[in-house]
């Protein structure tokens, strides 16, 4: 165990969102995105999704932890923990404030050459999502988000602008973030589908239907397949993945009800949209699925063969959790990143009820690699945990080192179960608005950033104590984990 088998050019780093770090919502020309219509919220107090900005209410997004003025300042911290590669997002409205526009903001294109320019300044990989929970606001008002086919279009807009512009610079590319979401109800909003109730707030819950939100995924499918497919016309040295936020659920019982229904949960929740984007096709057991829940996809002529040329060349997911799946008794519910199930009596928790579970990590890898042989990344995994500043400005987060430490043995062990592995970007390196609460204290980072989750703070930057390990991780190459 004290010996690396991580290959040398391994991708380590960090990963980060626009709509959760950048702020400068409504700067240089940038439009709102569904993102910004958020409010905050908390573990116990759901988000709001408004219409239109409410006076005196706080909008985490707008500001964030203001990234757009202090990108220099962060990514000299990520170069000094010695960062290989960094997975980040673009924010689409900052390109196409409207998304029915010809014409691109040149302003928010400068703001991208910037940040890549001063990555390539410290010899740091950048690895792009072109999609990560923020559609252009327009896009579901006039569209409905991606259950119009209209987004198809707009999408691939953009996408040919990036790819032009950023041919040269970027070699990674991820069209959407962990698109498997959509299959839940939160998945609507995800999808920038919305529908307005009679109190004037976008309403998510009372409109979704399964129905909805596989016409939304299927629209995702041949927008990602043929960016794909301009991808290596543009520039045939580059790379485009998926992203599968990974449902990791094992069986409650040995019961046979209980594996098949375990089974079923895995075909549907990770391995549809894994078929679909690396194999090229609607898998098998999908059919059978559309049938039992009334599920029509209406296709026009030509998205098959699209999403069958169309084929990623990596594989990408979120791994934070896992949860058992079948017969248990009500009130044993967990919580997780968009996908729930029951608490695992083998299993310790977060503060936020998210399972951990290192050797889950594991499973899911060779798991991934037995299906699809091709190379994996792991592009989102972390702890989310309230973090204590002491009277000397140290951050002592030893709960932090102590659950990375294990997810990257279970990787090294995967590597030597033949997975090929080829990167590892922790989530929310440097501190940033959660997702799913809108808090600032479930921080996930190598850096603290001084905000509240009010929107209080200075923004100053400090080095956690998990900053320092894991920049002897990198440096190591995965040898040193002490």
């Amino acid at each position: 165990m004290s010996n690396s088998i991580f290959p040398e050019n391994f991708l380590w780093g960090g990963a980060t969102a626009a709509n959760q770090l950048e702020g400068a919502w409504n700067i240089d020309g940038k439009g709102p995105s569904t993102a910004d219509m958020m409010t905050g919220g908390t573990v116990d107090t759901p988000r709001r999704i408004t219409k239109v900005t409410e006076e005196g209410t706080y909008y985490p997004s707008h500001e964030a932890i203001d990234f757009y003025h202090h990108y220099k300042e962060d990514i000299k911290l990520f170069a000094e923990m010695g960062f290989k590669a960094y997975r980040m997002s673009i924010a689409w409205s900052r390109i196409f404030p409207d998304c029915d526009q010809q014409e691109p903001n040149e302003a928010g294109l400068a703001f991208y050459d910037d940040v890549f320019k001063e990555l390539k300044k410290y010899g740091i990989e950048p690895i792009v999502t072109i999609s990560h929970y923020e559609a252009p606001f327009t896009l579901t008002q006039r569209y409905n988000g991606w259950v119009g086919r209209e987004a198809i279009d707009c999408f691939m807009r953009y996408c040919k602008v990036l790819f032009e512009r950023y041919s040269k610079t970027v070699k990674y590319w991820i069209t959407f973030n962990e698109i498997n979401s959509l299959l839940v109800p939160a998945g609507g909003y995800l999808g920038g589908a919305l529908l307005i109730d009679d109190s004037g707030r976008f309403n998510v819950t009372d409109i979704d239907s399964k129905q909805i939100r596989m016409q939304a995924l299927h629209h995702q499918f041949v927008a990602s397949a043929r960016a794909v497919k301009l991808a290596h016309e543009i520039n045939p040295e580059m790379k485009v993945g998926c992203m599968i936020n990974y449902s990791c659920g094992y069986p409650s019982t040995c019961k046979p009800e209980d594996v098949i229904f375990a089974m079923q949960k895995d075909q549907i929740s990770n391995m549809l949209c894994g078929d679909v984007q690396v194999r090229g096709k609607y898998p098998a057991f999908a059919k059978r699925y559309f049938e039992e829940n009334n599920i029509h996809i209406k296709m026009e002529a030509g998205d098959l063969e699209d999403i069958a040329q169309g084929c990623v060349d990596f594989y990408t997911f979120s791994y934070y959790k896992s949860h058992v799946m079948g017969t248990r008794p009500e009130g044993d519910e967990t919580q997780g990143n968009v996908f729930g199930g029951f608490k695992n009596p083998y299993l310790k928790a977060s503060d936020w009820g998210w399972q951990i579970d290192p050797e889950g990590l594991r499973y899911v890898l060779n798991h991934v690699y037995d299906r699809y042989q091709i190379p994996i990344m792991i592009v989102e995994n972390g702890l989310g945990a309230v973090d204590t500043v002491e009277p000397d400005g140290s951050i002592n987060d030893d709960y932090r080192i102590s659950f990375l430490r294990e997810h990257i043995e279970q990787m090294r062990e995967a590597v030597r179960d033949g997975v090929e592995l080829m990167g590892y970007t922790a989530w929310g390196c440097i501190d940033l608005v959660s997702a799913s609460t809108g808090e600032m204290k479930k921080r996930y980072g190598f850096i603290y950033v001084d905000k509240n989750n009010d929107g209080t703070g200075t923004m100053k930057r400090f080095k956690k104590k998990s900053f320092y390990w894991y920049q002897k991780v990198i440096k190591s190459n995965g040898r040193d984990l002490d």
